[in-house]
């Protein structure tokens, strides 16, 4: 019985030759990540070991991301905790404003992720890094606190799901429309603790950021992780952000997986998902007359440089409908510096949106956009539970960077071929 992707990571990380679905083991770790939310728990966690420093002062980051520039005197309190723990224990990869991003845009951008990793962070996002070949998963945050004295984890090594993805995408189908039709299919439990393992010659036709966004949103299926194969795309990306080594790890042709699924990418339609679960979905033409107050386009799933480019190509020369907000936010300072030599924050604000300074703001009803009683919203983050972005009577609709400018100038949710 052969190893899937994920089992042979782990395999390797543990220093056994071979794992099985449900087997309990240790791995070393190559990061372990932190937010300014999520990494004063762990900090004051650390605080109760007999252990005070830390593993490995390279292996660790630490991104002020939520609530950054602070928003209230808690947020400034939970960042400077982060803060004089970063500079005690000369933390490398710390970022606060001014070199900040959302979390999960930066790492990979700062060639802190590659290939064969075994990553986890104090996010439930952090299966992001799957596209890049890597395991990554996110974990509570005493589980950071072990990882950043030890730099070992405990793992229940996962059984898989098989997506075979075929075929080529139409103009305005992205990898946020085929993450949540994945969703729609198995729904937010169907790969619960589970690896989501995508393959196929269809992936030659998603782009960096679609794979992103893919494994960004595995955790709203319930999966363990989600991971993509190796390909020129993902070496180049590595090779041109990263100045680490990696390792390619491959499936045995006799791998076990629980369920497959092939998705063909030529029969896909701009998705929405409805309130209030990623599962609720339906395709852009069976939506209907849905009006929106707000829209957002930014998060980890959907701030990436190729996301601004869309929703600028969509805006240029158009107009916000009057009475809807849309606020555009990119994930990391060089998407922002990128986005205005290219002309796209330009394109936002002649449109009518404003621009932030990357934060995850609004995805989590923090700031930047919290929603009132009442109000809808069309966004490109990755959650839309009751009272995410605000008021437990709002409603917040998933959408990619596409449909999302697009209802921003129609008022209501909208394909860019309505315009």
């Amino acid at each position: 019985m052969g190893m899937t992707m994920t089992q042979k990571i782990l395999a390797a990380h543990a220093g056994l030759d071979k794992v099985e679905a449900g087997q309990l083991i240790e791995a070393d770790l190559d990061l372990v990540l932190g937010n300014d939310i999520t990494s004063p728990v762990a900090i004051h966690e650390m605080e109760k070991f007999d252990k005070k420093g830390v593993f490995n002062k390279d292996k660790i980051a630490m991104v002020m991301d939520h609530f950054i520039p602070n928003k209230d005197i808690k947020s400034a309190e939970h960042c400077k905790c982060v803060r004089e723990f970063a500079a005690r224990h000369e933390i490398t990869n710390y970022f606060d404003v001014g070199e900040m991003g959302i979390e999960h845009a930066l790492l990979p951008e700062k060639g802190l992720t590659v290939a064969g990793d075994v990553i986890i962070g104090a996010d439930s996002h952090t299966c992001t890094y799957g596209a890049l070949g890597a395991f990554s998963t996110g974990i509570g945050s005493t589980d950071m606190a072990a990882g950043m004295a030890t730099g070992k984890a405990w793992f229940k090594v996962p059984s898989a799901i098989k997506f075979n993805i075929v075929g080529k995408p139409s103009k305005w189908v992205s990898g946020k429309d085929v993450i949540l039709h994945i969703i729609g299919l198995i729904g937010v439990d169907g790969a619960l603790y589970r690896s989501m393992e995508f393959v196929g010659e269809g992936i030659k036709n998603l782009s960096m950021d679609d794979r992103f966004t893919i494994a960004n949103m595995a955790i709203e299926a319930g999966g363990k992780n989600g991971i993509f194969p190796v390909d020129e795309l993902t070496e180049e990306y590595m090779k041109a952000h990263s100045k680490r080594p990696y390792k390619i790890y491959e499936a045995d042709e006799d791998a076990v997986y629980d369920e497959e699924y092939t998705i063909d990418l030529s029969t896909l339609k701009p998705t929405v998902s409805f309130p209030h679960l990623p599962e609720n979905t339906k395709t852009i033409d069976e939506v209907g007359e849905v009006v929106i107050d707000q829209s957002v386009i930014g998060s980890c799933t959907n701030g990436r440089l190729e996301d601004m480019r869309i929703a600028a190509e969509i805006l240029k020369g158009r107009k916000v409908k009057k009475g809807v907000r849309c606020i555009v936010i990119p994930a990391t300072q060089q998407v922002y510096l990128d986005s205005m030599e290219a002309g796209y924050l330009k394109t936002f604000i002649e449109a009518g949106a404003v621009i932030s300074t990357p934060t995850c703001g609004p995805c989590l009803g923090g700031y930047m956009g919290v929603l009132a009683a009442g109000e809808r919203c069309i966004s490109t983050t990755n959650r839309n539970f009751v009272g995410r972005m605000g008021h437990v009577d709002s409603e917040v609709y998933l959408a990619s960077p596409a449909v999302a400018a697009a209802s921003a100038i129609t008022g209501k949710i909208s394909s860019p071929d309505e315009l």
